[in-house]
């Protein structure tokens, strides 16, 4: 019997040294997650009669090899498409349609633009669509679409401004754009036409009257509906004793019911071979362009802009990619826009510890893993992502060297077991 005990120990300390050797060779692997061996010990018992108090026990038996899932240390590493989990969750990835789940997130992209780790598989969460809307739900594989965004023309401005109250009347008439002193206050704006084209609206500002002005405003300095033409379009401005807007109108611009103005008629146009300026064969946004001036104050102060924006863009192509911590995959362009390409999805199960593992740094779904619960990152019990970062190896090598002492002399103690009964053996045989 003491042959099998002393054989016994030999097996589960060759079991800790393997393991323990394993450990090692990985503490620089991203994402790998140190095991330990749990071992148990051996009594024989009676079916009927049950266990023997005064027993000897029969040596000791592997229980498990079970995986540690400790968080590790997140490392920055400054590549866009690297990403770390910082909590609880797995990456899904698709290995041909069968998932793997691992928490090596170093990612880039194939000929194809597909978002894929080392080993080819896929990386998947959800698409979005063409506005940048997350469509939840239905996983899919994640790409980087490095098409050229479409341009888009303005149709929404929103300008705030103060017009000096202590200004006086221009003395030189009528208004000429070309003449400084025909007007008070002048500023530019850049807009887009269904081509991407960008085109200069500037407005001009004359005080007419106590608490009233006239806004002149051309397309590229010509009239916004007839580019032939170099009369802008005219507007009223009208503002309260205490200085706030109290009235719009006009005749060239639509008002509304909130004093907001619409350029409904403006043919983009250029210069053609003759150098006349004439439509340029795009378009303006199909509803207008809304122009809010609601803000407009005229107080005693400096004429002078305080906010403007304008929601038409040109076309861009990708220039790079961002990540925030909920998975959501930014695209920034050339001119300066950012669209939503897709959100990473996580996983995570009942028992981490009943996944099975598939090499690389991957894990699969087993019965004794349950189902896995997949959403969105920083959602449930899901974690955060870190974007520019990798999760290092968990492994401990100051403890794994200690281990492997304790494996050594384990399997020494354990030898010498066997070597000690091989002895007695010799003994008793040279007695008989």
């Amino acid at each position: 019997m003491s042959f099998n005990v002393g054989l016994s120990g030999l097996n589960a300390a060759n079991t800790a040294l393997n393991v323990t050797g394993n450990n090692i060779a990985n503490v620089a692997t991203t994402g790998f997650k140190s095991s330990r061996a749990e071992f148990g010990d051996v009594y024989s018992n009676s079916l009927l009669l049950g266990g023997n108090s005064a027993s000897v026990g029969s040596g000791v038996d592997t229980l498990a090899v079970s995986q540690q899932f400790t968080q590790g240390t997140i490392t920055s590493t400054g590549a866009s498409l690297d990403m770390a989990i910082d909590g609880n969750g797995f990456f899904i990835t698709s290995d041909n349609g069968s998932l793997v789940y691992t928490r090596a997130g170093a990612f880039g992209t194939d000929s194809s633009g597909n978002i894929v780790d080392a080993s080819g598989n896929n990386l998947m969460g959800y698409a979005a669509d063409k506005d940048g809307n997350i469509i939840d739900g239905v996983l899919t594989n994640l790409t980087v679409d490095t098409s050229a965004l479409a341009p888009s023309p303005t149709d929404a401005m929103s300008e705030t401004l103060n017009l000096n109250s202590s200004a006086t009347t221009p003395t030189v008439t009528p208004f000429d754009a070309s003449d400084t002193d025909t007007y008070n206050y002048t500023f530019s704006t850049d807009i887009y036409d269904s081509q991407g084209n960008s085109h200069t609206m500037t407005q001009y500002f004359v005080k007419d009257d106590t608490n009233q002005w006239t806004m002149y405003t051309t397309v590229d300095g010509v009239n916004p509906s007839d580019p032939t033409s170099t009369t802008p379009y005219t507007a009223t401005l009208s503002f309260g004793s205490d200085g706030s807007l109290t009235g719009t109108s006009s005749t060239d611009l639509t008002v509304d019911d909130t004093g907001k103005f619409t350029l409904t008629n403006w043919v983009p146009a250029a210069q053609n071979a003759s150098g006349v300026m004439a439509s340029n064969g795009a378009v303006a946004a199909s509803a207008g362009v809304t122009l809010d001036m609601t803000g407009t104050t005229s107080y005693n102060t400096t004429s002078a802009v305080t906010a403007k924006t304008q929601n038409g863009y040109a076309t861009g192509t990708l220039s790079s990619l961002s990540i925030d911590d909920q998975g959501n995959l930014f695209g920034t362009y050339s001119n300066g826009e950012s669209k939503n390409i897709g959100q990473v999805a996580l996983a995570n199960f009942a028992n981490v510890q009943g996944l099975t593992p598939a090499g690389d740094t991957g894990w699969r779904e087993s019965s004794a893993s349950g189902v896995p619960v997949v959403g969105t990152p920083s959602s449930g019990t899901l974690g955060s992502l870190t974007a520019g970062s990798l999760e290092d190896s968990n492994v401990d090598l100051t403890a794994e060297l200690v281990n492997l002492i304790k494996a050594q002399s384990n399997y020494q103690a354990n030898a010498k077991t066997i070597s000690t009964e091989s002895t007695i053996m010799q003994t008793i045989i040279q007695m008989t």
